[in-house]
């Protein structure tokens, strides 16, 4: 059985049916068993012996837990003894062994992540600055394969260790829940990124799969489906010819490859979300949402509390937090008030937090300069964001400006879309130079007429390939217009009549199996984000 991806015919059609069977006919009090094993059965089917890698740093992670848990006991009990707070020497050292043991859990993840997906990134630059200097010293780039998914369910491992550090959660003293958090098969390759809190108790109850769980998740799973065989998937032609070969297109073209990246990678994370979320719902385990309209924001701050939302959560909870909650920082704000005034004053280590957030974004992205530019550009625009909104907000009321206008808001959206597109070029280019030359083309080379002279048609689609795509996005646009007025569209065909419904169900399977981009002509597309 081939799984390439959530999307493939493997896990959709073969994998998640023998699991929610399996389940089905499993007694309650062992169905997370059978979600642990089918859990590793996915993993090992995906990455093979690198499964290795999962295995220890859930035995990390759940024997840090056991510890920190035991330490906090001790202090406890210590407590109850001296009837009073104890002496500092005490307190001291309870402290520093659960700060030792946290460090040593993050310093194994980090460093694993450094080792398996950024060690070719900077031995290559420090090779080539000796070079520079003429030096003849060059290190030897390993060769280590990295498994699918080692970003997100490391960030998870070190979220756990850190809340029990900070006892927002207790250290669970059973394995399986521990090693189940970390391995549940829908999240594992591409997120959602959760804490333990999140969905631990729920992958542990065993509850029975309802038919209104089962028919709501197959409706989402189709909806993902379109959105990345139908057009993610047909996108990736132009994409790729575009981008390969940016010198051979000017600016028109690239802009519109640009778009369609943009429109690409969105149809390809949510629409995975959608089948992620809605598999885990079949066995009523509720993941946190990744997507909540993100090209409705009206800033790019906006956009990212939208866009990929639980990888912003993890950084803002882990780095943001306790960045500006250092006593250093509470000092330095506080005499940065009193220089710059109640605004102005926080923004100082605020700021310094959100470097080392989108440093760390951009990182986590992948291996690269571009990543980091990446990182650093939406730092700026949202650095700059912040500074000059006391300013637009003066000047808004000085010219009577209203801010709920439907056209401001339009333009606000629209602004915010290109920054986002100008920042995907980036991302998606072939390194930070082709994304320098690219960028510069559409400022310096746009002639009009290369949307009417046919170009578009020698890019990998046709007339009809961009009706199709045109067609989907703005099914996907009028849902989420749906979605912004707070309906919901799957209870809203859930309550229509038999006929109707079932007529919807098989125009959505009808319209994926006809107008998919697969078979001749097509070639299969990895997902994007598992490679993150």
């Amino acid at each position: 059985m081939s799984i390439s991806s959530y999307c493939s015919v493997g896990y959709c059609a073969i994998f998640l049916p023998i699991v929610i069977l399996i389940y089905s006919f499993t007694p309650q009090k062992h169905r997370w068993i059978s979600l642990l094993i089918s859990s590793y059965v996915f993993f090992f089917l995906l990455s093979g012996k690198l499964i290795v890698y999962l295995l220890l740093s859930t035995l990390c992670i759940y024997f840090v837990g056991r510890y920190l848990s035991y330490q906090n006991n001790k202090y406890t009990e210590a407590l109850k003894y001296t009837g009073v707070e104890c002496d500092k020497a005490v307190t001291d050292s309870f402290f520093r062994n659960k700060r030792i043991a946290v460090l040593i859990a993050v310093l194994l993840h980090i460093t694993a992540l450094f080792v398996l997906k950024y060690s070719k990134f900077f031995i290559g630059n420090i090779n080539d600055l000796f070079s520079l200097f003429n030096m003849q010293i060059k290190f030897e780039i390993p060769k280590i394969a990295a498994p699918i998914g080692i970003s997100f369910y490391s960030l998870q491992a070190i979220s756990y260790v850190s809340d029990v550090y900070n006892k927002r959660i207790k250290a669970d003293r059973h394995l399986g829940r521990v090693a189940l958090y970390m391995s549940f098969f829908p999240q594992i390759m591409e997120g959602p990124i959760c804490k333990y809190s999140d969905t631990a108790n729920q992958l542990f109850l065993g509850e029975r799969i309802h038919y209104s769980k089962l028919t709501f998740g197959i409706q989402r799973i189709g909806y993902g489906l379109m959105k990345k065989v139908v057009v993610a998937d047909r996108l990736n032609t132009l994409v790729k010819t575009v981008f390969s070969d940016f010198n051979d297109y000017d600016g028109t073209i690239t802009a519109v490859a640009v778009i369609c990246y943009t429109c690409q990678l969105y149809m390809e994370f949510s629409g995975t979300m959608d089948i992620v979320i809605s598999s885990a719902e079949i066995f009523n385990i509720k993941l946190p949402e990744n997507f909540s309209q993100p090209f409705f924001s009206k800033s790019i701050s906006e956009f990212w509390q939208r866009w990929h939302i639980t990888l912003g959560a993890w950084f803002k909870n882990y780095i943001y937090f306790p960045v500006t909650t250092l006593e250093t920082s509470k000092k330095l704000t506080k005499k940065a008030k009193k220089s710059l005034g109640k605004y102005y004053g926080p923004m100082l280590i605020s700021t310094i937090a959100l470097f080392c957030v989108w440093l760390c974004n951009g990182m986590w992205h992948g291996s690269g300069w571009r990543y980091i530019f990446f990182g650093i550009y939406h730092f700026v625009l949202i650095t700059i964001g912040n500074m000059i909104k006391p300013c637009i907000k003066n000047i808004n009321k000085k010219l009577s400006i209203k801010t709920n206008n439907i056209a401001y808001i339009s333009m606000q959206i629209i602004r915010t879309s290109i920054l986002v597109c100008f920042g995907e070029l980036f991302f998606r280019a072939d390194g930070l130079r082709a994304g320098f030359t690219m960028f510069k083309k559409i400022f310096s080379d746009f002639p009009v007429s290369s949307l009417s002279d046919g170009t578009l048609l020698k890019l990998g689609l046709d007339l009809k390939d961009y009706i199709i795509v045109v067609i989907t996005v703005l099914i996907v646009f009028i849902i989420g217009i749906m979605k912004e007025k707070g309906y919901s569209p799957r209870s809203i065909i859930s309550a229509q009549k038999l006929p109707l419904r079932w007529t919807i169900y098989f125009a959505l399977l009808f319209f994926i199996i006809i107008f998919g981009a697969y078979g001749t002509g097509y070639v299969p597309v990895d997902p994007i984000y598992a490679d993150f």
